[in-house]
């Protein structure tokens, strides 16, 4: 077991804390939210620093900032070699991390979703960390890739959520309408795609699920025709291009 914190007390990072609490690790925990950091500090093996206590008292730092706060604090922390850091930032490149954390040579980028609380979390890292192994390895999925920009493609993937979280919460409202029970609604529409997301290993699985839905003049051919029409394939692919600036992508 490992003595872990976390910089930072925003929604990853309390999801973080609360998938590691009780598993016997020594979990440290930055002060900069106190509220959200006096709840996490009822938590099994939870305490409350300021950030430099954080890190002289942790083999592994996490961390959860914003960028611009990143870059304000961190390099006048104490940072020692002997450490392990995973950053789950957004905006801020493995070199300046490895600039701003200084002597610290083990440094990792890997995306972390909310749900990481319950397990079952994909996480692709680049480089490859024996730390995150470790600590979030034995009960979510992590998926090594090859490069920085690789890593920087997952987190425009990873703003799927939204939009499609959107849909989701749109089927079953209109669901809800017609039957009159928001609860059976949401219910029904969660467990239909969960029965879906079950990939074959081909790399072609969401292909081939909507080629057994394209019975011509059947409802799911039917709609999602009309959102075709609509532009919605389009618009979906134009706005994850439009993130390709701020990850560092090379225009396509």
């Amino acid at each position: 077991m490992a003595t872990i914190g976390f910089l930072g007390t925003g929604e990853i990072a309390a999801c973080m804390v609360r998938a590691l609490a009780g598993q016997g690790h020594r979990l440290r925990v930055s002060d900069r939210n106190a509220d959200v950091a006096a709840e996490l500090a009822a938590l099994p093996e939870v305490s409350v620093h300021p950030n430099d206590e954080v890190v002289a008292q942790s083999e592994v730092v996490i961390l959860c900032l914003m960028a611009r706060v990143a870059r304000q604090v961190l390099a006048e922390l104490p940072w020692r070699a002997d450490q392990s850091v995973i950053s789950v930032m957004v905006d801020v490149p493995l070199a300046d991390l490895h600039r701003l954390c200084a002597p610290v040579p083990d440094i990792a980028l890997t995306i972390p979703m909310p749900f990481i609380e319950q397990g079952g979390c994909p996480l692709p890292v680049y480089p490859e960390s024996a730390a995150l192994r470790q600590i979030f390895g034995p009960r979510n999925l992590i998926l090594p890739v090859d490069s920085e920009t690789a890593l920087n493609a997952h987190f425009a993937a990873s703003a799927l959520s939204a939009p499609l979280l959107e849909l989701l919460a749109l089927g079953s409202a209109w669901l809800a309408e017609e039957t009159g029970d928001p609860a059976g609604a949401e219910a029904y529409v969660a467990a239909l795609f969960k029965g879906y997301m079950s990939p074959d290993g081909s790399g072609h699985h969401f292909l081939g699920l909507l080629e057994s839905l394209a019975t011509e003049g059947g409802l799911n051919a039917t709609l999602r025709a009309r959102m075709a029409q609509a532009g919605v394939p389009e618009t979906l692919i134009d706005a994850m291009d439009g993130l390709r600036p701020r990850l560092g992508l090379t225009s396509r």
